[in-house]
């Protein structure tokens, strides 16, 4: 069993860390503030019923299988209310939990513990369904030598978090939002106007790698003619995915996008392209089935 302070000296080490190649380490990140605030605005008037001397324990039970990731986020929301919270997890960030698991302990101030519930559970549940939905993802194209990246469809207010989650549960980070690369989409090259002129007025402007989105064999060439570090094949079929790596003959970095999933990825990723970005790693994210039991103490 680990306690919150041991949990959180694992999560920064090294080796879990490379595992999993977070982009963004998430605890300088860290602000449950707004989370809280909106919840109990001025003040939780459900837990002053119970009397503030009252001291509590609490459970937290998943109800499906999962991937376990958040425990910063929930510790902080309980740290918050109440630095003398004691949280004591049964699994590490990362790990495979079965369903029906205990993954965690609580005890401290009962009002604490009432107030934070909802909020904590809110993260750990959405964070871990992120993770766990990553590792399924990443699993399916295990061996192929391709990476599964996550897209900006996170979130509002959670996408360094959402991204964590990602990276934490074996997938990788795409750029985390519009100031750290640059995507040269069909409106961009339309307002550029071409392929070519849209790469070179990127490259005059910044150092960031460039990537652009192709929609055919024709814009392949003129992209591949125009070098940026990475091209986005855009709804391209097996045939001509294979066609493409061929083509490219490794000079330059590919990623598959559009209507791909669990059911064909694997076939994507054997064509031998470097990377696919799967949008529904963040945006259709169903929250794993927590609950948290919490019985008072003397």
């Amino acid at each position: 069993m680990y306690s919150a302070i041991e949990m959180h000296d694992k999560h920064n080490d090294a080796a879990l860390l490379s595992t999993y190649k977070p982009m963004i380490n998430q605890l300088n990140l860290l602000n449950v503030n707004p989370f809280l605030e909106e919840d109990i605005g001025s003040g939780d008037i459900t837990a002053a019923i119970i009397p503030g001397t009252a001291q509590a324990q609490a459970e937290v039970v998943t109800r499906e299988d999962m991937i376990l990731c958040g425990q910063a986020w929930f510790d902080a929301v309980f740290m918050y209310l109440d630095a003398n919270v004691n949280i004591i997890w049964l699994a590490l960030e990362g790990e495979a939990v079965k369903k029906n698991a205990t993954i965690c302990k609580l005890s401290g101030s009962a009002r604490g513990l009432l107030t934070g519930e909802r909020t904590a559970l809110n993260l750990l549940q959405l964070l871990s369904a992120t993770a766990t939905v990553a590792r399924q993802y990443a699993d399916a194209v295990a061996g192929t030598g391709c990476k599964v990246l996550d897209t900006r469809k996170t979130i509002p207010g959670l996408r360094n978090a959402q991204k964590y989650a990602v990276a934490c549960g074996g997938c990788y980070n795409h750029r985390i939002g519009l100031y750290d690369g640059v995507l040269i989409k069909e409106n961009h090259i339309m307002a550029a106007g071409s392929i070519t002129k849209a790469i070179k007025a990127a490259r005059d402007l910044t150092t960031v790698a460039v990537e652009v989105e192709v929609e055919s064999m024709q814009e392949l060439i003129e992209a591949i003619a125009a070098k940026p570090d990475r091209i986005m094949l855009d709804n391209f079929s097996l045939e001509e995915l294979r066609a493409a790596v061929k083509l490219n003959a490794g000079t330059i970095e590919f990623e598959a996008s559009g209507n791909i999933g669990l059911d064909n990825i694997r076939a994507i990723a054997e064509t031998g392209i470097d990377y696919i970005s799967i949008g529904a790693l963040t945006k259709n994210v169903r929250a794993v089935d927590l609950s948290m039991r919490i019985k008072l103490v003397n």
